[in-house]
């Protein structure tokens, strides 16, 4: 339900993100019959289809696509899967959950006018949060079981700068049925 209220807002700002097929892109790893693939999103014509205006790259968050394909004929769950950027230097950054984007920044202060004016004293800056913008949340990756045959996709959120050298690291993707774990994925982001 989200995904099509995703794509209704798409069709009415004139703008629709569609993330091309696994193969398609550079950065990809195949194992046990999964294929994953990632792409860092930094310049303005990057992040413009998927976010509009407000590119997260300059608010100080690094937006990296997942795609994940299943070809494996069996269901694959993807609640628990955990994404991190390693830098060249083995510096290590989880994601940040797509929901705790808006608040990166803190709260605002507020600007106070001096004023003879009853009701004109304080006033706080009503400038919106670019990201809180709904395209952060719902672009963000959600899938939780991948059918066979079937193909996801969406966000993880690193606050960091792109990194040439930098290493995508995933783990958490289990068969539904039997619980078990496939093994990580390290795709070389450059």
């Amino acid at each position: 339900m989200s995904i099509s209220a995703a794509y209704g807002a798409d069709k009415d700002a004139g703008v629709t993100f569609r993330p091309g097929p696994v193969e398609s892109y550079a950065h990809r790893q195949s194992s046990e019959h999964v294929t994953v693939a990632a792409e860092e999103f930094e310049t303005d014509e990057q992040a413009r289809p998927a976010f509009g205006k407000h590119n997260p790259y300059k608010y100080g968050v690094l937006p990296v696509l997942l795609v994940v394909k299943n070809d494996t004929g069996k269901a694959l769950r993807l609640d628990h899967l955990r994404a991190v950027y390693v830098m060249p230097d083995n510096t290590r950054i989880e994601s940040t959950p797509a929901g705790e984007l808006h608040s990166l920044h803190g709260a605002r202060q507020p600007k106070v006018v001096n004023s003879p004016l009853p009701g004109i004293g304080t006033r706080t800056s009503r400038g919106k949060q670019p990201l809180s913008q709904w395209e952060i949340e719902g672009r963000a990756f959600a899938a939780r079981v991948l059918p066979p045959g079937e193909t996801a996709s969406g966000f993880f959120y690193f606050q960091s700068g792109r990194k040439p050298g930098a290493t995508l690291y995933l783990s958490g993707i289990q068969e539904a049925a039997t619980g078990r774990d496939l093994l990580y994925f390290e795709i070389p982001l450059s």
